[in-house]
């Protein structure tokens, strides 16, 4: 039976990344992402719920997050992998974590926000078709450029479209 973990996120960098090296001499980055959700409460009034998701990115893709600059406030498509771990804190009391081992990236802050702190066309492997100029995805995946379909932001089960089906 096949099986699936997958994690696409679009929400704003909630503090500048953090980059360590691993004893091993690998390469880590993390940063918190928010993500925002409107709904209608049982009174029908409108809500808004945050989340935030620790979002983890290893080896290049650290590497890229380091050479873009990306920052606190910056809007990010993130797609990845859910990861768990654990460990004991000081007290011995057992600790969890959920992290999204991220494997693909694409900035969504128009260069105008992001104060020219990266290059649209930067791209970290060679592709037979460039990616967009406004909007640069990095990634492990051989797909990586490829253009997510995304729903605008906002858009909810309430919202109606026109769907060809």
């Amino acid at each position: 039976m096949p099986y699936l973990n997958k994690v696409m996120l679009i929400g704003n960098i909630g503090k500048d990344p953090e980059t360590k090296v691993t004893p091993s001499g690998r390469k880590r980055v993390s940063f918190s992402l928010a993500t925002s959700r409107r709904y209608r409460d049982a009174n029908g009034e409108t809500r808004e719920q945050t989340d935030w998701h620790n979002i983890v990115g290893w080896g290049k893709i650290a590497d890229i997050i380091e050479q873009l600059g990306v920052h606190k406030g910056m809007t990010l498509y993130v797609e990845g992998t859910l990861t768990y771990r654990s460990w004991d804190d000081q007290n011995g009391q057992k600790r969890y974590a959920t992290d999204v081992n991220m494997d693909t990236f694409q900035l969504l802050t128009p260069r105008s926000q992001s104060n020219g702190n990266y290059q649209n066309n930067y791209n970290r492997q060679p592709q037979a078709t460039p990616a967009p100029a406004q909007t640069p995805s990095y990634g492990r995946s051989p797909t990586m450029n490829a253009q997510p379909s995304l729903p605008p932001m906002g858009a909810g089960p309430d919202v109606e479209e026109d769907l060809p089906f």
